[in-house]
């Protein structure tokens, strides 16, 4: 009723049962704010109508997300067939979630189609800050208890989503902060409410982590101030409390395969005792009016859309005979390297070089749908796309050079983009030009469906995987002006099986950095509905020389369903850092911080006033 855009609930166990069992208990709220994406380039948009030159559609140039949705967005607006309208997703230099939203699609459409003449809508930065959804501002209440050998018996929490003006994709956004509230923890009991409101606001939107990057900073500090009450090292309480295979989540989900966050734990316990060159690990200490301290945090994130919604991806391979591959699908590349994860699968499923094969993405005309870039379900869902896509086509290539050759399927084997026989060898382009001289397509197409979810509340499997993480934060704090310096971030990530290790290391390496902005400078400040971040000197960013030094490790438990065994990695390195940075913070200081960012001036003050926490960030305060 009244403003309130949707009420969601977790319920697990028995609470009340849960808190009497717990011989410790820590109630505390936090607060995060409203963060912007800040992506390299503006949003831009061109129309050309058809008929125009060799254009025999509407045409619209866009760097989207999701390009079948843009097309699908269209025909409605401007009452059309899909027919007749082409999308063209254009490389983009960044997303974070902040272009799945229509953001000038549908207006060059329609001033095409009414001038005849081709049409540019670019938006200044101003414009881009003051229009596309953000990241949620939060309240977020959260209780925790455990017994006194450190295991959790209950976690209850209540959230309060600042949706913004208009719904976008508020419900589903705080699904998953719900959803992960509890954090990656066996938690026998757990009732969680969350309630998305719409306000005056800028609207708020999809962005990186989707809600649970605000779960994850109130429950990686709650569980700080748990394994402190217990004289427990933090390491160990989550070590403790860490899910496994076997393990039930707070929405009913049984855990089977792929829970690799005592791996990760383990990972970053070793590289931070590595640090202190034999010495002795300490987890703080003081050089002059500097303090140092190390902080911890763990997370976990679905890959794919989950909660019952239909997630499909497709993908088509095509052999030439220059001995050439390409693979095909309308899967964004906004920087993350899915066309490179798309011609790996599919020069390992031909048994070709990586060289031969290049991809074609985003185009609604040649492309079939590889759905939306979002989730972090491009690699899982159009890398098997690809990946069955490939193998089909290698079959009947194969069943083909059988045939031209007079041999038997069996005997053929594949060799550098050579098909090998009984000592002789055939080009691949050789075995293609056969086929279609035979009237035979050297082209194969695979539509993947995602292993079936269930919707929020029926206990059945909401995700059909997990990534997991930890990270550790080495924090210096100037006693004498309140200054934050992370000098090292040690990262181990779960992500099943790193088909591309190299552009895997850049996406965590990227997250950490884009998640020092998150806890230490970035807010985007509304006041009375007004956006006064109308200016990106107005967005306090982290730069590259802000950027620690970081000791990535990598986690692989395969994901039996995943390509080659592999999970999404997109959202999940981002998430924890923040807590990781706060529970340094203090640990260095004595002081916790419970809104974000940080405010290092109201830091200073408590440090000097020997206070123990501070609720207010410095946007507060502007």
């Amino acid at each position: 009723t009244g403003n309130l855009l949707k009420h969601i609930k977790v319920r697990h166990g028995d609470i009340d049962q849960g808190f009497a069992e717990a011989d410790f208990v820590v109630e505390r709220e936090y607060h995060t704010p409203t963060t912007e994406h800040a992506f390299l380039e503006p949003e831009c948009a061109i129309g050309v109508p058809e008929g125009y030159l060799d254009h025999d559609k509407l045409t619209v140039y866009v760097g989207s997300q999701i390009p079948y949705q843009d097309r699908n967005q269209l025909a409605q607006a401007l009452a059309m067939p899909e027919e007749r309208i082409r999308v063209i997703g254009t490389l983009i230099g960044g997303g974070f979630g902040g272009k799945e939203d229509i953001a000038g699609q549908i207006h060059v459409a329609l001033l095409a189609n009414v001038t005849q003449r081709p049409v540019k809508m670019l938006y200044t930065r101003q414009e881009s800050l003051i229009f596309h959804p953000k990241r949620h501002a939060t309240i977020i209440r959260i209780k925790t208890g455990a017994k006194r050998d450190g295991r959790l018996t209950a976690v209850q929490a209540e959230l309060y989503g600042d949706g913004g003006a208009y719904a976008s994709l508020s419900d589903k956004v705080m699904t998953r902060a719900t959803t992960h509230a509890t954090g990656p923890y066996n938690v026998p009991n757990a009732k969680i409410d969350c309630y998305v409101m719409y306000t005056n606001n800028v609207p708020s939107g999809a962005f990186r982590g989707f809600g649970v990057t605000q779960s994850a900073f109130a429950v990686e500090q709650n569980m700080d101030i748990l394994a402190e009450m217990l004289a427990i090292d933090p390491l160990e309480f989550r070590l403790i409390n860490a899910q496994k295979v076997g393990v039930t989540t707070a929405t009913g989900q049984l855990l089977r395969e792929s829970v690799g966050l005592i791996e990760t734990i383990g990972d970053v316990k070793r590289d931070m005792q590595a640090q202190h060159n034999g010495s002795g690990f300490q987890w703080t200490w003081r050089e002059g009016r500097k303090a140092y301290a190390w902080g911890i945090a763990c997370s976990y994130k679905n890959t794919g859309l989950g909660g019952g919604a239909p997630d499909k991806s497709e993908a088509e391979v095509e052999a030439f005979e220059d001995g050439s591959v390409e693979v095909r699908s309308a899967a964004a590349d906004m920087g993350q390297g899915i066309a490179h994860v798309v011609a790996q699968c599919t020069a390992e499923e031909m048994h070709i070089p990586y060289e031969r094969v290049r991809a074609l993405l985003c185009d609604t005309d040649l492309t079939p749908n590889g759905g939306p870039t979002t989730a972090s379900r491009q690699t899982f869902m159009t890398g098997n796309a690809a990946r069955i896509a490939a193998s089909a086509l290698r079959e009947a290539i194969t069943q083909s050079a059988a045939e031209m050759l007079d041999v038997p399927p069996d005997q053929i084997r594949y060799e550098e983009g050579l098909l090998r026989y009984n000592g002789s060898s055939v080009e691949l382009g050789d075995v293609v030009s056969w086929m279609k001289a035979h009237g035979l397509q050297p082209r194969a197409r695979h539509e993947y469906w995602a292993p079936p979810t269930q919707p929020l509340g029926s206990g059945g499997d909401m995700h059909f995987a997990f990534s997991y993480a930890t990270q550790a934060a080495l924090v210096e704090v100037d006693l004498d002006t309140g200054e934050v310096h992370v000098h090292k971030v040690m990262s181990s990530t779960d992500i099943g099986r790193a088909i591309n290790p190299l552009m895997l290391q850049g996406q965590i390496e990227g997250g950490i950095v884009m998640a020092l902005g998150n806890c230490l400078t970035e807010a985007f400040i509304i006041e009375n509905g007004v956006p006064w971040t109308t200016l990106l000197a107005r967005y306090k960013m982290p730069s590259i020389k802000h950027a620690p030094e970081i000791v990535s490790r990598l986690v692989e438990d395969r994901a039996a369903e995943g390509p080659y065994g592999a999970k999404g990695v997109g959202e999940i390195p981002s998430i924890n850092t923040t807590p990781a940075i706060c529970n340094a913070i203090y640990r260095a200081t004595g002081v916790r911080i419970y809104s974000l960012p940080v405010d290092q001036d109201a830091l200073l003050r408590a440090i000097k006033r020997g206070e123990a926490e501070i609720h207010t960030a410095w946007k507060d305060v502007q």
